[in-house]
């Protein structure tokens, strides 16, 4: 059975920085892409940064956190990570993390139905 804990929310101040953890187990960490998205209250789900299934490989953002955001992995500790910095409030949400079993480096994913396991999400909250 996949289970992907995320870790790592808090309240920070607008400009401050936040690393979340995703841990997976269950699976064949290395062979599946790994997503992160946030839902803010009223609105959907949206996309922020995916990393393909090794640690060198393609990472893509969404463009309100890019050049703030950063997502790497540890495959030898299952383990994907969003560093979080020049937060705004605007950052606020349930942040995400989600599994895609892969079979190329290219293959990343942006929307949510391309993910198909689902951590329980953790709190990020930027006060202004």
């Amino acid at each position: 059975q996949v289970q992907l804990v995320e870790s790592g929310g808090g309240l920070v101040q607008a400009g401050g920085s936040l690393t979340l953890s995703c841990t997976a187990s269950g699976l064949t960490f290395s062979s599946y892409a790994i997503g992160w998205f946030r839902q803010a209250p009223g609105k959907e789900r949206e996309f922020v940064a995916t990393i393909s299934w090794w640690s060198g490989g393609n990472t893509y953002y969404a463009d309100s956190v890019k050049g703030r955001f950063t997502i790497s992995r540890d495959n030898a500790k299952n383990t994907v990570y969003l560093q979080m910095n020049s937060l705004k409030p605007e950052d606020t949400a349930v942040y995400y993390c989600a599994a895609r079993r892969v079979y190329t480096d290219s293959m990343l994913g942006t929307t949510p139905n391309e993910f198909g396991s689902w951590g329980q999400g953790t709190q990020v909250t930027v006060s202004s």
